[in-house]
C-alpha cells in the first residue's frame, strides 16, 4: 500500500482510543472470543492423554503444545505480511474459519493424533485471529497509547483463558473430561466468526494517517530486512524478542506440566482448574494496569521486574507441595506476565516505522510463540529424565537470565 493513497483514503478518519472506541470495544470482545479458544486446553487436555488415552511418556503428552507453537509460530511470521496485502479483516475472518473445527476435534476425536490436529488450525486460528486483534487496536489508537492498546487486547485474551480454563474444569469434574468442557468453544468460534464477518471494519486507512503524519518517508523496507532487525538487529527488538520467546517457554511448560504435577501430589480437576485459572486471570486484569503504566513509566524497567517475578513464581511452585502455596506462586505468575506481556509488544511497536510495524510485530510474534514448542518440548523431555520438579526449576533460572539480558542490552525509549 502506498502512503499517498492511503493518506488520502484517511479522511474523515482520526487515530484514539476515544474517536475509535466502538471498534475498539468490539475487538476487545472478540479476542476474549480468541483467548477463550485457548482456554478450552489450558486444564483438561493434558489429562485427557494421561488418563482416557493412557499415555505414559510426558514428552508425548506436551506433543499437543509443541504442534500449536510450532504453527502459531509461522502464522504469525506472514499474518503480518498478508494483513498488509489483503487486509486485517480478511485474515481475522480467515482466523476463524481455521478455529471452527478445533472444539469438535478436541472433544470427538477418537485418537491423540487428532488432539495434535486440532492444535494445528487452533496455531493458525490464534496466529492470525489475534495478531490481528492487536495490530487493529494499535492501528486505532495511534502512537500515544500503544501501551494502553495492546493491555486492553491482552486483558480480554488472558482473562477469557482463565476464566475458561477454570470453567473447563468444573464441567470435566461433573461431566467428565469430554465431550461437555468443549461445548463453550464451538460457542466461541461460532460468535467470533459472526461478528468479524459482519462488525468488524478494517483498519488500513488508519495506518495510512499515522504514516502520513510521521516524521520522515515512507520506509520501503522488506520483509526479510524487517525479520533480521527484529531477529538481532535492532538492539531493542532482539531484547524484546528473546524475552518473548522465554516467557512463553515458560507458559508452554506450565501449559503441559502443571496439570500432570498437580495431579501427582492427588489435586483433583476442579483444583487444578483453580490454579490454572488463577495465573491467566491475574495476567489479563492488571495488563489494564501495566499497559497504559509502560505508556508513562517506560518499557525496560517493567519487563526486566516482570522477568524476575515470574521466575519466582517458578522457583516457588518446584519447591512447595500445597494447593496454598501453588496458588500465591500462581498469582505472581499473572502479576509478572501482565507486566511483561503488552510492555513488550508496545516496545516493539516503538521501534517500528508505521509502514511495517504490523510485520516487524508479526516477526516478534513468531520468536515468542516459538516458546511454546521449546518450554513443552524440552519441560517433557526434562520431566521424564529427572522429574517436574527440576524441569520447572531450570526454566525458572532461564527466565531470571532473560530480564538480566533485557536489563543490560534494551535501550530506554520514550515517545
Amino acid at each position: 500500500m502506498s502512503a499517498k493513497s492511503d493518506a488520502a483514503g484517511s479522511r474523515g478518519i482520526r487515530l484514539g482510543l476515544r474517536e475509535n472506541w466502538q471498534q475498539f470495544s468490539l475487538l476487545v470482545l472478540i479476542n476474549a472470543f480468541v483467548g477463550g479458544m485457548v482456554g478450552l486446553e489450558r486444564t483438561v487436555v493434558p489429562l485427557i492423554g494421561a488418563e482416557e488415552f493412557k499415555i505414559a511418556s510426558t514428552t508425548i503428552v506436551v506433543s499437543f503444545i509443541v504442534s500449536f507453537g510450532v504453527v502459531k509460530t509461522i502464522a504469525n511470521l506472514v499474518s503480518g505480511h498478508f494483513a498488509d496485502v489483503y487486509g486485517r479483516k480478511h485474515m481475522l475472518v480467515l482466523g476463524w474459519l481455521f478455529g471452527l473445527p478445533v472444539p469438535f476435534m478436541l472433544g470427538w476425536g477418537p485418537n491423540w493424533g487428532w488432539v495434535i490436529a486440532a492444535n494445528a488450525l487452533l496455531g493458525i486460528n490464534q496466529g492470525f485471529a489475534w495478531s490481528m486483534t492487536v495490530i487493529m487496536k494499535v492501528d486505532l489508537v495511534g502512537p500515544r497509547s500503544r501501551g494502553l492498546a495492546v493491555g486492553l487486547n491482552e486483558f480480554a485474551g488472558y482473562l477469557s483463558v482463565g476464566l475458561t480454563a477454570f470453567l473447563t474444569g468444573y464441567i470435566a469434574e461433573r461431566y467428565g473430561l469430554r465431550p461437555a468442557p468443549f461445548y463453550l468453544g464451538i460457542g466461541y468460534a461460532a460468535l467470533g466468526l459472526i461478528l468479524s464477518t459482519l462488525l468488524v471494519r478494517d483498519t488500513r486507512h488508519h495506518v495510512g494517517l499515522e504514516v502520513s503524519r510521521h516524521a520522515g518517508t515512507t520506509e520501503a523496507v522488506r520483509f526479510w530486512e524487517i525479520f533480521r532487525r527484529a531477529s538481532f538487529g535492532d538492539r531493542n527488538m532482539f531484547a524484546a524478542s528473546q524475552a518473548g520467546l522465554v516467557n512463553n517457554l515458560n507458559d508452554g511448560m506450565s501449559w503441559g506440566i502443571f496439570p500432570l504435577f498437580f495431579a501427582g501430589f492427588g489435586l483433583g480437576v476442579e483444583r487444578i482448574g483453580i490454579l490454572k485459572a488463577v495465573y491467566p486471570a491475574v495476567w489479563g486484569v492488571l495488563q489494564t494496569v501495566t499497559g497504559p503504566l509502560s505508556d508513562r513509566w517506560g518499557r525496560k524497567g517493567l519487563i526486566v521486574a516482570g522477568m524476575w517475578v515470574q521466575a519466582g513464581g517458578l522457583f516457588l511452585t518446584a519447591l512447595t507441595h500445597s494447593f496454598g502455596w501453588w496458588f500465591v506462586a500462581s498469582v505472581l505468575l499473572g502479576i509478572g506476565t501482565a507486566m511483561v506481556y503488552p510492555t513488550l509488544i508496545a516496545s516493539v511497536s516503538d521501534a517500528s516505522h508505521p509502514s511495517w510495524r504490523a510485520r516487524s510485530l508479526s516477526v516478534y510474534r513468531f520468536w515468542r510463540d516459538m516458546g511454546y514448542a521449546i518450554g513443552a518440548l524440552s519441560a517433557g523431555i526434562m520431566t521424564d529424565l529427572f522429574g517436574a520438579a527440576w524441569a520447572i526449576a531450570v526454566i525458572g533460572a532461564l527466565t531470571f537470565a532473560s530480564g538480566v539480558v533485557v536489563a543490560v542490552v534494551m535501550n530506554e525509549r520514550r515517545q
